[in-house]
């Protein structure tokens, strides 16, 4: 049905913002898609069997409506968010079962928890991401509480030159089998990353410095980082941290014990 002048307008206004106004952008989507209501029937005729007065009648009606319940605009907008993150999610659950071998496979240092638990979980982390940080304490918990559970790390340095930095320390330790001093030391340093800072903090914890720094541009620790992150590719990572529960579910961003519980649940009865 061809829109009234009044509507073309709104819709040519809320079109010519939509990276400053992602919120309007997305109405405009829900209004251009929605069939205009009069008594809760939906008008689905063609534009030829209404009159100008009755085409204004049913602008003046939409007008209305949105300005007395704009809760009408606010749940269509949600409910298309919604869907989008369903299909979102559906299509990153299929990218996970096509790679969930490679997912649930990582060097014996990147696995905690029971290696040979029920149920695999896969965390992908930044070194440097302050919400991977804050959730360390969070999962030594979650193992604790389910101890048929199997941690695989990814390490993925997604936030810059510092998050490579402090990924290829992290991964050259492991070659001392210190993976988890220097990942531990590392997550809970404050000081402005360095060479030289990693230099101190292996030095605190006995790592062969020498040793550490030529393992840090390794052919070894070059694949290990290209290895995760191609696999967050492929499964479409938006960001860290990033828990896979099994197949069943994907939960990106900091997590709170009870979603952590709810989503192995899950995972356990898939």
């Amino acid at each position: 049905m061809p829109y009234g002048p009044d509507v073309l307008s709104f819709l040519q206004l809320i079109r010519s913002f939509p990276l400053r106004y992602p919120l309007l952008a997305t109405a405009s989507a829900v209004v251009a898609g929605m069939a205009f209501l009069v008594g809760g029937q939906a008008l689905a005729a063609p534009a030829t069997s209404f009159t100008p007065a009755q085409r204004a009648e049913i602008v003046g009606i939409m007008r209305d409506a949105l300005q007395n319940d704009p809760s009408i605009l606010t749940d269509a907008i949600r409910a298309i968010r919604e869907k989008a993150e369903e299909q979102k999610q559906d299509s990153t659950l299929a990218a996970v079962k096509a790679h969930q071998s490679e997912l649930q496979t990582a060097p014996d240092f990147a696995i905690r928890g029971n290696p040979h638990g029920r149920i695999t979980v896969v965390e992908f982390y930044d070194p440097r991401c302050s919400y991977c940080r804050s959730m360390m304490g969070e999962v030594d918990s979650f193992l604790s509480r389910h101890p048929d559970v199997r941690l695989v790390e990814k390490v993925v340095p997604v936030l810059g030159n510092n998050s490579v930095l402090d990924t290829r320390a992290i991964f050259a330790a492991s070659a001392q089998g210190k993976y988890e001093a220097m990942r531990r030391a590392l997550m809970a340093d404050t000081t402005k990353p360095s060479m030289e800072r990693i230099v101190e903090l292996a030095q605190a914890n006995g790592i062969d410095v020498k040793k550490l720094t030529a393992d840090m541009s390794s052919p070894q620790t070059v694949a290990l980082i290209n290895t995760n992150l191609d696999q967050g590719r492929a499964v479409g990572l938006d960001g860290t941290p990033t828990f896979i529960f099994g197949t069943a579910a994907v939960a990106p961003g900091a997590l709170e014990a009870d979603q952590m519980d709810a989503f192995l649940e899950r995972a356990r009865k898939a």
